[in-house]
């Protein structure tokens, strides 16, 4: 039984769905409740801040990347002991992409799926009667998605609340609540989206300058009433593997030396018993739920710092680098010898793999924003580039090129793309064949050689 919950979904990205669900779940958690955090679609950044605006860690859904069974599971699992979930969608309501796992991506399939009642924040700039006309709209569009209520954003005036809202009601539609145009409630942003939670001063009292903003504008409790209408869940969601048949299995060659219990049916096998995971402000991009199911496996996860000049523990059987901001501290991080030190004599008796960011760190040089170049652990044939600066973004689904701790060659995986760094060189044999959602074509990704491996290919399912 997955606690009352509710979706916080938008017409479009930049509608100010972050700021409503910051604000509500610090709201709903200073009066007391236990509120269990979601982001829809892979998205770090605000996972991050909900689990400080709640003091809970959260989950990501996303229903291109995961079957339906792993969504039940997910849901499930993050609503245990909660009194309510608040889940905050990406982009456009219905927006996401072809050949998805259990749907499209889009934040619509969660609620659908789950049962989950929306409610809509819509920005009425420039709007008046019209924010009615796209309401319905979207209230219209699929007849599993409920819409519960609206909140207004960005309103400029006490005329231009009723003109919009009352268009919205006489639909039978209630409105939450209208946000006035407030700058001062931002948060600031960057080039993956908002600056990391970890780094954003005085967050703490952000937080609760969101949540005063929603109790002044918002009816809190009407809200938590619409969560109430979730449909619970029945028995087990069933969907198709996003594998394309079969289950995951780790590879043999990886568990040589471990004696990992691995029991029934786990969302991504760990790839070893005992696993090294860099995390500081330069290694964040971390899924909570990929830390859960490798724990619920049995394996062992063991953090250390690069940025504070730590090895990577050599106990440890892998050594995880995921993605975040290399690009940021890349003088800091080709100063830390000891760090740097300890990825080549791990590599020497365990695997390495690195994601997006991990991945450049791997490579024998990286290049910042202002054009200097800074020597890296150059285990593989990779220099990167942030000063020339391109966007790469999309779902990725890639098949595994070598035997690998993720499995056999063959083994396709889903995930996302999302960087801005240029590759200046890439030589060597593939880590994957990957391809986007919107071709057939898999062209190679990555690199693989010797037990270090790494791509920008960030990992889902």
């Amino acid at each position: 039984m997955i606690a009352p919950s509710l979706l916080i979904g938008a017409a479009r990205s930049s509608s100010g769905k972050t700021a409503l669900t910051l604000g509500l779940m610090r709201a709903l958690t200073r009066r007391g409740l236990r509120v269990a955090p979601v982001k829809c679609g892979p998205d770090y950044i605000d996972a991050a801040f909900h689990a400080a605006a709640t003091g809970r860690a959260g989950v990501n859904l996303d229903s291109w990347a995961m079957d339906a069974q792993l969504i039940g599971r997910l849901a499930a699992r993050v609503s245990e002991g909660a009194d309510i979930v608040i889940a905050e969608g990406a982009m456009g309501l219905f927006d996401g992409a072809p050949g998805g796992a259990a749907g499209i991506g889009a934040s619509a399939d969660i609620a659908a799926m789950l049962g989950w009642p929306v409610a809509l924040v819509h920005d009425v700039s420039g709007q008046g009667q019209t924010a009615a006309a796209i309401v319905r709209g979207i209230a219209g569009h699929d007849a599993r998605v409920k819409v519960a209520g609206v909140i207004l954003n960005r309103v400029g005036s006490e005329r231009h609340r009723k003109l919009a809202g009352e268009a919205i009601e006489a639909l039978g539609i209630p409105v939450f609540g209208a946000l006035p145009r407030n700058e001062g409630v931002s948060l600031p942003e960057r080039h993956l989206g908002l600056v990391q939670a970890g780094e954003t001063a005085g967050l703490d009292g952000r937080l609760e300058a969101l949540a005063d903003f929603i109790e002044a504008h918002v009816d809190v409790a009407a809200i938590v009433a619409a969560a109430a209408h979730t449909s619970p869940l029945r028995g087990e969601v069933v969907g198709r593997s996003p594998t394309g048949g079969g289950e995951l299995s780790p590879h043999p060659a990886l568990l040589r030396n471990a004696t990992l219990p691995i029991k029934g049916r786990v969302e991504i096998p760990p790839p070893a018993q005992r696993i090294a995971v860099a995390r500081d402000d330069a290694f964040s991009f971390f899924y909570p739920h990929l830390a859960q199911s490798w724990r619920d496996a049995g394996a062992e996860l063991c953090f250390f710092s690069p940025l504070a000049d730590e090895a990577p523990p050599e106990d440890c059987d892998i050594c995880w680098l995921p993605g975040g901001y290399p690009e940021l501290h890349a003088g800091r991080l080709s100063a830390a010898q000891g760090f740097i030190k300890g990825l080549r004599r791990f590599a020497l008796r365990g695997w390495l793999h690195g994601e997006c960011g991990g991945y450049m760190v791997l490579g024998r040089a990286l290049i910042d924003a202002a054009g200097a170049a800074h020597e890296m652990a150059g285990l593989l044939e990779l220099e990167t580039s942030f000063a020339k600066r391109k966007l790469h973004l999309g779902y990725r689904q890639a098949r595994l090129a070598v035997d690998h701790p993720l499995g056999a060659v063959g083994v396709r995986l889903r995930g996302h793309e999302f960087h801005y760094a240029t590759v200046l060189r890439e030589d060597g044999a593939p880590f994957a064949l990957a391809r986007d959602a919107y071709s057939d074509d898999e062209r190679p990704a990555g690199l693989a050689r010797n037990g270090v491996s790494g791509s920008f290919f960030h990992l889902m399912a």
